[in-house]
């Protein structure tokens, strides 16, 4: 174990030294090849998070960096025929080859060019590609504290609450969204205040779930909708650290990241215990209704904490035929799921905990029916 922390310690700093070093050399570049760089980078970070087949960039026409046998940094010329690349093809979509494997391969080989100077304005373009991702393509959230749920939970995603913290009366921006419609002349836009549980979170505007789990947002799909957005959020942070590992070293990545991981986590598994209520409520609706005596099978969601997405577990309670619904039936079937579920090795402690405790939802709205 001590040697397993040792390494991460060892890798950590060599990750914090390698992204010190690119942000050192990209500020010691004139302001026009920065500039450059930027545009370049975005063109680049935008085609990867668009899922596009291909992607064309330059390198600059001039890039400052350290040569052998000179001490001090020296401004070199790159040749024409040195500046202009692609990754990636149409034929590589057909064949679900990702761009952004495509891309680092190739970047990967123009770094380890002999030409200095092509491989210094290659790592280069390729940090300002992640610093694209991570400042201008993710909104900017607020700074937030998780704790666990419990023991068994690797994941940080129950907001902490400050009893000595009052709420505020005036509402700034980033306590309320924006409402979309035409402003009254001569006022600015209406602030619609988000509720205090949304404000523990990183993006309030994404929460929509309560901490009793009742619905926030006007309905089901905007919470999928939500759920998606954040999904997508987190997509980006891993392309950009599959583009360039260092950029994990970053303070506003690891604000970002930290910030939707336990909000994605959070809302993802309350979705999934509306969802879980719905269904009992609709089971026992149709058993009311004597609409449940040809067969039920059920579809449960829940949320993967590992694949980040929500996942669905099926089972069958009644087989099909004329057989009368009694609630023992889903009791039964739910703790026999319960018993696969405890040994199924796919899923991690937390996941596996989580879904535990919807299947449990089903065995107490039914074992008193």
């Amino acid at each position: 174990m001590t040697e397993m922390k040792s390494k991460q310690t060892t890798l950590s700093d060599h990750l914090v030294e390698e992204y010190k070093r690119q942000q050192a050399l990209f500020t010691a570049q004139p302001a026009i090849i920065q500039r450059f760089l930027e545009v370049q980078g975005k063109q680049i970070a935008e085609a990867l998070v668009d899922g596009d087949s291909q992607v064309r960039f330059s390198l600059p026409d001039r890039i400052v960096c350290t040569l052998e046998n000179v001490d001090q940094p020296a401004l070199v010329t790159i040749p024409q025929n040195q500046r202009s690349y692609s990754a990636g093809s149409f034929m590589n979509r057909l064949r679900k080859i990702e761009l952004h494997k495509e891309l680092r391969h190739t970047l990967i080989e123009l770094e380890q060019s002999p030409d200095r100077a092509v491989s210094v304005a290659t790592s280069l373009l390729r940090h300002a590609a992640v610093f694209h991702m991570i400042y201008n393509m993710l909104p900017a959230g607020r700074s937030v504290t998780y704790k666990l749920e419990d023991d068994e939970e690797s994941i940080p995603s129950i907001p902490e609450y400050d009893a000595l913290d009052p709420e505020s009366a005036i509402t700034a921006e980033t306590d309320a969204i924006a409402e979309e419609g035409k402003p009254e002349e001569g006022r600015g836009d209406l602030l619609v205040p988000f509720v205090p549980y949304a404000r523990k979170f990183f993006l309030p505007q994404w929460v929509a779930f309560n901490v009793d789990g009742n619905l926030l947002s006007k309905s089901v799909e905007e919470a999928e909708a939500h759920i998606k957005s954040m999904q997508r959020f987190m997509e980006v942070l891993f392309l950009a650290v599959a583009l360039t590992p260092y950029i994990s070293a970053d303070e506003e990545y690891a604000k970002k990241r930290y910030g939707m991981l336990g909000q994605l986590v959070n809302q993802g598994r309350a979705l999934a215990v509306y969802k879980s209520r719905d269904i009992i409520a609709r089971i026992k609706s149709r058993a009311a209704s004597g609409n449940l005596n040809r067969g039920l099978s059920l579809s449960l969601p829940y949320f993967d904490d590992q694949e980040l997405r929500v996942d669905d577990t099926k089972f069958e309670v009644i087989p099909a035929g004329r057989i009368m619904f009694v609630p023992a039936f889903v009791v039964r079937a739910v703790r026999q799921e319960e018993m696969k579920v405890s040994q199924d090795t796919r899923l991690n402690p937390s996941t596996r905990k989580h879904l535990l405790q919807l299947l449990s939802l089903f065995e107490q709205a039914f074992e008193t029916a």
